[in-house]
């Protein structure tokens, strides 16, 4: 006879804690839920995805420079020398990151440029504030004042992402440079 294989006491908190979450999440879910392979996940990552999923929806949007005490500011970029905006800006990035935001595609902004992004897009931006521990929100900085996908597909698209552009949208590519302003900006962890 068969001998019965009893759950372990971490196996039977983690299915009710799915319960629980599943309960939690209920009122928030549309259509596209439908579109997850629960059946293939096991219970503690599905029970990570769904603590995610609900932390995004009971997040509050609140500017970034309000994630901050005293809230984030910064001095308009024509007020302050060159040396004072490289230093003031990488002040800046070290806050931000603090808070897990992410500067992604910056290396075709000037210091000046960038200090600017930062102090007229992003820190007035309304985003709703995930307090997870690997969660990070990437700020995209080439996508900046609404421009076209120019930027990104001259300075960080690899060449099959760049075939693919052209392919689909029928248009001219860019021409292909290094991005002038090279930085170690801080990364989120994989």
């Amino acid at each position: 006879m068969p001998i019965a294989r009893h759950p372990s006491p971490e196996d039977v908190d983690c299915l009710l804690r799915n319960a629980e979450l599943r309960d939690q999440i209920e009122p928030y879910l549309d259509e596209s839920i439908h579109e997850i392979d629960f059946s293939s996940m096991p219970t503690a990552v599905e029970n990570r995805f769904l603590e995610s999923m609900l932390a995004w929806e009971q997040a509050p949007m609140s500017p970034i420079s309000r994630w901050f005490s005293p809230p984030l500011s910064l001095s308009p970029a024509g007020l302050l020398e060159d040396h004072e905006v490289r230093e003031r800006l990488w002040e800046t990035i070290e806050q931000l990151f603090s808070k897990r935001v992410v500067l992604d595609y910056a290396d075709h902004l000037s210091d000046r440029e960038l200090y600017c992004l930062i102090r007229r897009d992003i820190l007035p931006a309304a985003i709703k504030r995930v307090d997870l521990p690997d969660n990070y929100f990437h700020w995209d900085c080439s996508a900046c004042d609404g421009e076209d996908a120019t930027v990104w597909l001259t300075y960080y698209a690899s060449e099959f992402e760049r075939e693919q552009w052209a392919m689909e949208t029928g248009g001219d590519l860019p021409p292909r440079a290094v991005p002038p302003f090279p930085r170690a900006l801080p990364v989120a962890p994989v």
